[in-house]
């Protein structure tokens, strides 16, 4: 069996004639920047969240840009997060010139662990950016609490969780600023680069928009110093049709963690941790195991294909040497980076692909 991990050609065959002829009337109308399929998109992200507001951008990782350069964060600044996650969500910070600060995660979330956040916080600290890794959403309330009791912003990078909730709501709705990316292998993908930062905080709308189209608040008269940070009218077309169909696809990833829940109990490894207060967008499910890299060869050779998020936390990567940690400094974030796989998951993944991997594992 040749299982397919992300099964980005099956949904395209699902929604071809919608997106092909989505496709057909921007390259008809030629409004390729900033065409009404942006603002389109901007309204149905508005929609299906409930936020205020919604604002297209050219990637997940631009997202997080544009969210701390409208909160100001400058050189000097301290930004607390996790070393758990993709690099964007850090090298964003650094990129500024403000200090990522990491803080260890959960063992069963692998999400930031709420206890440890205080004691990492400074008078240089202005923000927490929680990851909600492999789409599960962070302790939003913890991370709130300590944020409003310190005068800190928080951001919720929420690149993998589109869709998901805390506590019934999108997790807009429990920070000051969400971020999402619509990379193609995402829950909810476009065709190429694109993200968006909802916020229910209409001045920081209003200048992540400035700050978009480098810092304009009208043709040729800057405000602020921006980027060329637009999401492509192509791409917005392309993420409106899979938007209709968004909410069933959510529904298939569930069924699809549920029935690999259910086909590994009693294995002899660790399964995702599944939280009563949140619902998952189950960008990855993941699980952990002693031997991992030697399964993954195995499994390779049975035509079931895997990926390691993340094979190395950042606080040991080279890039952030400056930053002087070192081996053994976040513990839960170097176990499981040596633990942790992700196995195929996509709405389509059937019963009889999920009992070949089970059986093989």
């Amino acid at each position: 069996m040749k299982i397919d991990f992300a099964n980005l050609k099956y949904q395209h065959e699902l929604y071809k004639d919608e997106i092909e002829l989505a496709i057909l009337k921007v390259t008809r109308d030629c409004s390729f920047i900033m065409g009404e399929e942006v603002s389109k998109l901007e309204n149905n992200l508005q929609n299906f969240t409930s936020a205020k507001n919604a604002i297209t951008c050219s990637s997940g990782t631009d997202a997080l840009l544009l969210s701390m350069m409208a909160l100001d964060i400058k050189a000097g600044d301290e930004i607390i997060t996790t070393p758990f996650t993709f690099i964007a969500t850090a090298e964003t910070i650094a990129f500024l010139g403000a200090t990522p600060v990491f803080v260890d995660i959960d063992e069963k979330t692998y999400n930031i662990n709420p206890n440890k956040i205080e004691e990492k916080i400074t008078p240089k600290t202005k923000a927490i950016i929680s990851v909600s890794l492999y789409g599960q959403p962070s302790d939003m309330d913890a991370i709130n609490h300590i944020a409003k009791k310190h005068n800190l912003k928080v951001i919720i990078d929420g690149a993998q969780s589109f869709g998901a909730t805390y506590k019934g709501k999108s997790e807009v709705h429990h920070a000051d600023i969400y971020t999402t990316s619509f990379f193609p292998a995402k829950p909810l993908g476009c065709y190429g680069d694109g993200g968006a930062v909802l916020t229910n905080d209409d001045d920081l709308a209003k200048k992540i928009k400035m700050l978009r189209v480098h810092g304009q608040d009208k043709r040729y008269h800057h405000k602020y110093i921006g980027m060329g940070g637009r999401m492509d009218t192509l791409q917005c077309a392309v993420v409106n049709v899979k938007l209709n169909h968004y909410t069933k696809d959510l529904a298939l990833r569930q069924e699809v963690a549920q029935k690999y829940t259910q086909a590994f109990k009693n294995k002899n490894f660790v399964l995702p941790d599944q939280n009563e207060e949140t619902t998952s967008a189950w960008a990855q499910y993941s699980i952990r195991i002693d031997n991992r890299d030697e399964v993954q060869v195995k499994l390779k050779e049975f035509g079931i294909p895997t990926a390691v998020h993340y094979p190395m936390p950042l606080h040991l990567q080279e890039c952030f040497k400056y930053l002087a940690y070192k081996e053994g400094d976040f513990l839960i974030s170097e176990k499981i980076s040596k633990e942790i796989m992700s196995l195929p998951m996509n709405p389509y993944v059937s019963d009889e692909e999920i009992e070949y991997i089970a059986g093989i594992l």
